[in-house]
């Protein structure tokens, strides 16, 4: 039931944990002695198509009197969107980019595209979540309060709709950004604690309106005065609606990609408070999963196909991330790690096949708590008296064998070939 001690599940010791810390942390201090022009001018880049984006979106769907014009708006309103919350505001407001000493994109002053404030953001995602990445009862992001996600949270029958919530969620997922800070089932006992939701539900609520006077009063009102047409009007309104439906359901595909595919795990409270910097790296790496992708699915994912890196690296430039790769993924064939990654339809797949299979309570479902694609323990090695499922280093080519040749040995015996021998190509490099 979820991994309680990450380095056994690991198959590392203290040392070894210590010792890909120490890599990391110099994998971090490269980047941040060579950081400079080159990273600037690609962030300038951004900013600039981002902007220009905007506005050919608005530019068509301001003259569009065919249906072709309009689409093609709506599609550049909603690039610009996503391009605005990922690759520019969720980077930004991680503070990627503070070393710039720029206030235009410092972590300080953004102000997304997005029905949820900035700042309540960071605190839901940059502390919240990065600090205690999947792990259960403190990191919100797991099923988001509506979903489940994994078979530790113990199953209801509202779980039965477990993939209707997520159509929701994927359709408005601004506002589920938006109502995560409020933390609305939460009990607040305390005079303070009441106050600090109201003052918190108007910030959401004033955010919001914001947005929603921006996206389908103003600019709508703009266009339908200005083409003196209750039909500009009504295009203007539904151009903005669908850039923010396209932007809502590519941010919910690309983020469940790297929460919720097979192999990104999930963690109990335990040892947290004394977790080493090691251990939290390596939560990071076990908890996070990415998808393959080339420069245009890069960006338009902000980076965040390398979400592995991101979860080691949240404040390093996103344009690094394809860099840093080859180093972690270096770094887990030496320990013999694995390293989830897949194309993205099979990730974000994997991803809706969890929620609705987790719709039903467990004596419907197959394998254990312990040891399912979605949720697995240190448990899964034990009860096993096979010497390859414990860690070695191999006899007949001096590698380590750990975790990766653990899951491998595991899949064989489902498979029925428990009596192969580990392939050549997915034994970790010396």
């Amino acid at each position: 039931m979820a991994i309680k001690d990450i380095p056994e599940y690991a198959h590392l010791t203290d040392q070894d944990v210590e010792e890909i810390a120490a890599k990391l942390d110099q994998i971090r201090a490269d980047i941040e002695a060579d950081r400079g022009e080159r990273d600037a001018r690609y962030l300038r880049n951004t900013v600039r198509f981002q902007r220009g984006m905007e506005l050919t979106g608005r530019a068509l769907i301001f003259g569009s009197q065919r249906r072709s014009l309009w689409w093609a708006g709506a599609g550049a309103l909603g690039i610009a969107k996503i391009v605005e919350n990922m690759e520019l505001g969720h980077n930004v407001m991680h503070g990627q980019w503070d070393w710039m000493n720029d206030p235009e994109v410092h972590s300080t002053s953004w102000e997304w595209d997005n029905a949820g404030p900035s700042a309540h953001w960071k605190h839901t995602h940059n502390f919240i979540h990065h600090k205690y990445t999947n792990v259960l009862g403190m990191d919100d992001d797991v099923g988001y309060g509506v979903l489940r996600v994994t078979r530790d949270q113990r199953w209801r029958p509202f779980y039965l709709g477990n993939l209707v919530w997520n159509t929701i969620l994927m359709l408005g997922f601004e506002y589920g950004v938006a109502a995560q800070h409020l933390e609305l089932g939460k009990k607040r006992k305390t005079e303070e604690a009441r106050l600090q939701f109201k003052k918190d539900l108007r910030d959401v609520g004033t955010k919001i309106g914001k947005q929603a006077a921006k996206d389908y009063l103003v600019y709508p009102a703009l266009v339908g005065a200005t083409t003196r047409s209750r039909k500009g009007w009504r295009k203007a309104f539904t151009a903005n609606l669908t850039g923010n439906v396209i932007r809502n359901i590519w941010t919910n595909a690309v983020i469940f990609c790297g929460h919720f595919p097979d192999g990104a795990e999930k963690f109990t409270r335990r040892d947290m408070d004394e977790e080493t910097q090691g251990q939290w790296y390596l939560r990071q790496m076990l908890g996070s999963a990415n998808f393959r992708s080339g420069p245009v699915l890069a960006f338009l994912s902000g980076n965040l196909s390398y979400q592995i890196e991101h979860h080691i690296f949240p404040d390093l430039p996103s344009n690094r991330l394809a860099e840093i790769s080859v180093r972690v993924q270096a770094i887990c064939d030496e320990y013999d790690l694995p390293y989830t990654t897949g194309s993205f339809p099979v990730q974000y797949a994997k991803s809706w096949r969890t929620i609705a299979k987790l719709s039903l309570p467990n004596e419907y479902l197959k394998a254990t708590a312990d040891d399912a694609p979605e949720t697995a323990s240190e448990l899964r090695f034990k009860a096993d008296p096979d010497e390859h499922l414990r860690p070695s280093i191999d006899p007949r080519t001096g590698r380590r064998r750990g975790l990766k040749s653990a899951m491998i040995r595991l899949r064989e015996r489902r498979r029925g070939i428990a009596h192969l021998p580990v392939p050549q190509g997915d034994r970790p490099a010396a």
